[in-house]
């Protein structure tokens, strides 16, 4: 399995956890097998809405990946806007848009937009070029990206259009990087306001913006502009945020506008399959839906293409059991809290 979720992300392997008052919660991931484990509960009361991502179907087309996740019983997908999807740079665009949201209106799906296509910009750079590029003309070229992902967006009725920052290039100190990421997204944030789409930065590990505290920052930075929200990654909370995953959820909950969920392992970021990491999803979940989220929930596996449909099939059964698992343990905290002292439950 290839240990590096983001080749091109220095040090993306192994990240250093400096400043973290969490333990690695080895022993953290009990609550979560145990869910998996139970089998019979494979609904939840929970109010929350799951999607799979499509850059963990790549080897599908579109209308057969949608068509595989409404079967399996997704809520939402998460749409990459990509070559072998639904490409963000083929003339025809609004026409192949239109064909999409109606497909997702029979199958009854909802849509977050994503826009961490590999190649989609530059054949030859992963994830370029970047809002931080030294070139203004190529930074230009990845807010022409987002604008025509707020179009795709509101044209389909999406939650959010997800984006992130970039790695900062060598050469290229932290205050020019800031500067240009937020002149960079100031005509997208504008877009996405005039659409009445939420823009959701991802805080993405060795990216400039890999911690929820510099999504903060970005927001100071532009004023705190109201379509300017928040994608949480479940995984990367527990790869290197200060907070255990539950706690940066409560900690993200005004911002939050779009989810992203896997394993992961703390410091090391990869993207690893429902049980195969550390997290404790029930408290994660319970976390989430105390919020009044109203988004997808999108698992994100995109190193698990080649086996995609598998790993689509496994995955909600576990994210249900899971949340089944955190609503008896909520339902059970609340019967608590309601008997009175002294008396008996």
């Amino acid at each position: 399995m290839n240990r590096n979720e983001n080749q091109d992300t220095p040090d993306a392997g192994t990240i250093a956890a400096s400043g973290a008052n969490a333990d690695p919660r080895g022993h953290a991931s009990s609550g979560a097998h145990a869910a998996s484990r139970a089998g019979a509960t494979t609904r939840t009361s929970l109010p929350l809405r799951f999607g799979y991502g499509t850059n963990g179907l790549a080897d599908l087309r579109l209308d057969d990946a949608l068509a595989l996740l409404a079967d399996l019983g997704y809520d939402g997908v998460g749409l990459t806007l990509d070559h072998m999807h639904l490409d963000p740079l083929a003339d025809d665009l609004a026409a192949r848009t239109g064909r999409v949201a109606r497909r997702l209106g029979e199958l009854g799906l909802t849509v977050t937009v994503e826009t961490g296509a590999r190649y989609v910009l530059d054949p030859r750079r992963k994830h370029g070029p970047s809002l931080l590029d030294p070139d203004p003309e190529d930074r230009a070229r990845r807010t022409g990206l987002l604008l025509r992902a707020v179009r795709v967006a509101a044209d389909l009725g999406a939650h959010a259009v997800h984006c992130f920052s970039g790695v900062t290039p060598p050469g290229t100190d932290e205050d020019t990087a800031w500067k240009r990421l937020a002149e960079a997204l100031a005509p997208v944030l504008d877009a996405a306001a005039g659409a009445g789409v939420p823009l959701a930065v991802e805080p993405e590990p060795g990216h400039l913006l890999a911690r929820v505290a510099d999504f903060h920052r970005l927001r100071r930075t532009l004023g705190d502009p109201g379509h300017l929200g928040l994608t949480l990654d479940i995984g990367h909370c527990q790869c290197l945020e200060p907070l255990p995953p539950a706690d940066c959820v409560r900690e993200a909950a005004p911002w939050l506008r779009h989810v992203q969920i896997e394993d992961m392992r703390r410091g090391v970021h990869e993207h690893l399959p429902f049980g195969d990491g550390e997290i404790d999803f029930p408290p994660v979940l319970e976390a989430l839906a105390a919020t009044g989220y109203q988004g997808l929930t999108v698992v994100e596996l995109p190193r698990h293409s080649h086996a995609g449909p598998h790993f689509a099939e496994q995955s909600l059964p576990f994210l249900r059991r899971a949340a089944a698992a955190a609503a008896t343990t909520a339902h059970h905290r609340g019967e608590c809290s309601a008997t009175p002292k002294g008396a008996t439950a």
